[in-house]
C-alpha cells in the first residue's frame, strides 16, 4: 500500500453476551447501591459472560458480523490484531483461536496487549503493517472478559467492568477516507496504579495465590481519572495537530467507555456539544479494550457515525497507554 493511500474502515461488528448484571444485581452481591454507581460512573447494567465460556467466542461473533458488513469473506483477511489482557489462555494468542473459528486460513494472527488502548494500538499496527507489507484486508478486533479477573467484593471495580468485543476490517482506500492520523503512547511509570499481578511470571497461579486474590484487577481509581483525562487530551491534540485540524472539525468523538465523568471531562475541555460524543457505558460498562470498536459498530449501525463523517476515537488504559486516532468514514 503506498503512503499516499489509507487504510480505510470496511466493516464493523460487535457482539456481547446475553447476560446482563443491573447495578440492582449489584447490590446483592456487594455494599453498594445503583444510585451509588450512576452518580460516581454512569454505568447502569453491564453484560457479563458465563464462567469458563472464554473470549473467543464473542471475539468470533464481532468479527463476523464486521466481515459481513465488510463484504469480505474470511479466507481474504491477510491478518488478525486481537487487543485483549483477557486471552483465553497464556498462549497461543486468543487471535489464532478466532482465526480458526471464523476460518480466516490465510491470515497470520496475533494479540497486543495495551489494556483499553489495545483496539487503537491494533489499529496502528495494522495500518503500519498495510502500508508496510502490503496487506490488503485486516481484522482488527478488541475484546475482553474481563469479569473473569474481578474481585467481586470490591465495589470500587466489580461495579465498573463488563464484557464484549468488538471489530473492525480494514481495506485499501485512495479516496480520503480512512485512517488519517493516529497516535500510541505509554508511561510505566503509573503501572502499579492499575493492574493485575496474578497469573503472570511474577505471581504464578497457586493455592496460595488464589487465595490472596492477586488474579483480580487493582486500581487506585482517583489517580487513574486524573491521568485519564489529561492523557486522552494530549492524544486527541497531538493527532489533531498531526492532522491540521481542530476539535470544531470532528463529527463525532467516541471516546474509552469508562466512566461518564471521564468522558463528560474531555468534551468539555474540547468544547464539544453533546450530541457529537457517543455515549453507551450506561449499558456496557468498561469493557477495556472491545470499548471503542463496539461504540463504532453501534455509532456506524444506528446512524450517529456516517460515511463522510470525521470520527475521533480516543482511549486510556493500564500501562499507563493511551491512543487517539482520526477516522474519515
Amino acid at each position: 500500500m503506498p503512503y499516499d493511500t489509507h487504510s480505510i474502515i470496511l466493516g464493523t461488528g460487535r457482539a456481547a453476551p446475553e447476560k446482563i448484571l443491573t447495578n440492582a444485581d449489584l447490590e446483592k452481591i456487594v455494599d453498594t447501591s445503583d444510585a451509588w454507581i450512576v452518580e460516581r460512573t454512569g454505568i447502569r447494567e453491564r453484560h457479563i459472560a458465563e464462567p469458563g465460556t472464554g473470549l473467543t467466542p464473542l471475539a468470533s461473533e464481532a468479527a463476523r458480523k464486521a466481515l459481513e458488513d465488510a463484504g469480505i469473506e474470511a479466507e481474504q483477511i491477510d491478518l488478525i490484531i486481537l487487543g485483549t489482557v483477557t486471552g483465553d489462555y497464556t498462549f497461543p494468542a486468543t487471535a489464532c483461536l478466532v482465526q480458526e473459528q471464523i476460518g480466516a486460513k490465510h491470515a497470520a494472527a496475533f494479540d497486543i496487549s495495551a489494556a483499553c488502548s489495545g483496539f487503537l494500538y491494533s489499529l496502528q499496527c495494522a495500518d503500519a503493517l498495510m502500508r508496510s507489507v502490503g496487506y490488503r484486508h485486516v481484522l482488527v478486533i478488541g475484546g475482553e472478559v474481563l469479569t473473569s479477573i474481578l474481585d467481586w467484593s470490591d465495589r470500587n471495580t466489580c461495579t465498573l467492568f463488563g464484557d464484549g468485543a468488538g471489530a473492525a476490517v480494514l481495506g485499501v482506500g485512495q479516496d480520503g477516507s480512512g485512517l488519517i492520523a493516529s497516535h500510541i503512547q505509554s508511561n510505566g511509570e503509573h503501572a502499579h496504579l492499575l493492574y493485575n499481578p496474578g497469573c503472570g511470571s511474577m505471581y504464578p497461579p497457586t493455592p496460595e495465590n488464589v487465595d490472596q486474590k492477586v488474579n483480580t484487577i487493582r486500581m487506585e481509581g482517583k489517580e487513574v481519572f486524573r491521568y485519564a483525562v489529561s492523557s486522552m487530551l494530549d492524544g486527541l491534540s497531538k493527532v489533531l495537530a498531526r492532522a491540521g485540524l481542530t476539535s470544531e472539525d470532528i463529527d463525532l468523538l467516541i471516546p474509552h467507555q469508562a466512566n461518564l465523568r471521564i468522558i463528560q471531562a474531555v468534551g468539555k475541555r474540547l468544547d464539544l456539544p453533546e450530541e457529537k460524543i457517543f455515549i453507551n457505558v450506561g449499558h456496557y460498562g468498561n469493557t477495556s479494550a472491545a470499548s471503542i470498536p463496539m461504540a463504532l459498530d453501534e455509532a456506524r449501525r444506528s446512524g450517529r457515525a456516517n460515511k463522510g463523517d470525521l470520527v475521533a476515537m480516543v482511549t486510556f488504559g493500564a500501562g499507563f497507554t493511551w491512543a487517539a486516532a482520526l477516522v474519515r468514514l
